[in-house]
């Protein structure tokens, strides 16, 4: 009996593992929240200036007033992002630049008051199926909610 056996079934389990796991443009630091290298300001012990990618979803962080927040949500052209929503008053939005890639979403907001704001937005999940064949009506949801001190 030949060795490869093992091999095979390792492989095979290693490709398993990661079906599903794409998650369709979503790529670079995979979403983290970095703050920015400058010290909070006003003694909050908030960040200063926050990015935040798509791995950021359900997260809550903390923003001084007076800093900035920028998101790029990387999308596809098959699964783009919608713009990204805030409810509340504590951001306002500013310019963030341009969008290159068909299906990102980018945002920037500037602290302009204390409070709580929910960001949020959507993709499908699936990319849109060709004609005659079956559709996913799955979405994908992103929310982050900033406290403003």
């Amino acid at each position: 009996m030949r060795r490869t056996t093992p091999i095979v079934l390792a492989a095979t389990a290693l490709l398993l593992a990661g079906c599903g796991s794409q998650s369709g443009g979503d790529t670079g630091s995979k979403g983290k929240v970095s703050p920015s290298a400058s010290a909070p300001s006003s003694g909050s012990g908030c960040a200063a200036r926050l990015e935040l990618k798509a791995a950021a979803n359900g997260r809550t962080v903390c923003l001084a007033k007076g800093g900035e927040l920028r998101i790029s949500l990387d999308g596809t052209k098959t699964r783009p992002w919608k713009p990204v929503a805030a409810s509340g008053t504590a951001l306002r939005a500013i310019n963030a630049g341009f969008v290159i890639q068909p299906g990102d979403a980018s945002a920037a907001y500037k602290a302009v008051a204390a409070g709580t704001v929910k960001l949020t937005s959507s993709r499908p999940l699936c990319p849109a199926p060709d004609p005659g064949q079956v559709s996913c009506k799955g979405i994908q949801e992103w929310t982050v909610t900033v406290n403003v001190r």
